[in-house]
């Protein structure tokens, strides 16, 4: 069950950030690559401290649609910054292994011409452990 969406974006801004939750748990990564994000645009997790392209950031959304089921964003609550909004929500799925996963994160999202150009992640690394025997090595 998906829990609603509370949020006080614009019309414009709560339509990209809606079409890019959606393409991610669809695993739309054309959508995402073609339409969300511009193609220059940084995303930045503060986890690793590493700013990624969009085409990077793609490998990884592709790796964890292959390793988890059930990928899904919930209660999630955006607000408006003056170029853009900010979004917490908890991101959950469920391992190979059976066990369910909750991701408390936040993304920090810039936008400029109707595309994401930048994208700040802040996540809980502990909650994502149960996925580390996964993460590719190389």
């Amino acid at each position: 069950m998906t829990t609603p969406v509370v949020s006080e974006l614009d019309p414009v801004t709560e339509r990209i950030a809606s079409r890019f939750i959606t393409a991610v748990e669809q695993a739309d990564f054309d959508t995402i690559l073609n339409e969300i994000y511009a193609p220059d645009a940084v995303i930045w997790h503060n986890n690793d401290n590493v700013c990624i392209g969009p085409t990077e950031n793609i490998r990884v959304l592709t790796w964890l649609h292959s390793v988890v089921t059930d990928l899904r964003y919930e209660d999630v609550r955006r607000l408006p910054t003056p170029n853009g909004y900010v979004q917490q929500h908890t991101l959950r799925a469920v391992t190979p292994a059976g066990d369910p996963i909750e991701v408390h994160a936040c993304f920090v999202v810039t936008i400029e011409n109707g595309r994401i150009v930048r994208l700040d992640e802040y996540l809980d690394k502990a909650a994502s452990r149960p996925l580390d025997p996964y993460r590719p090595t190389a």
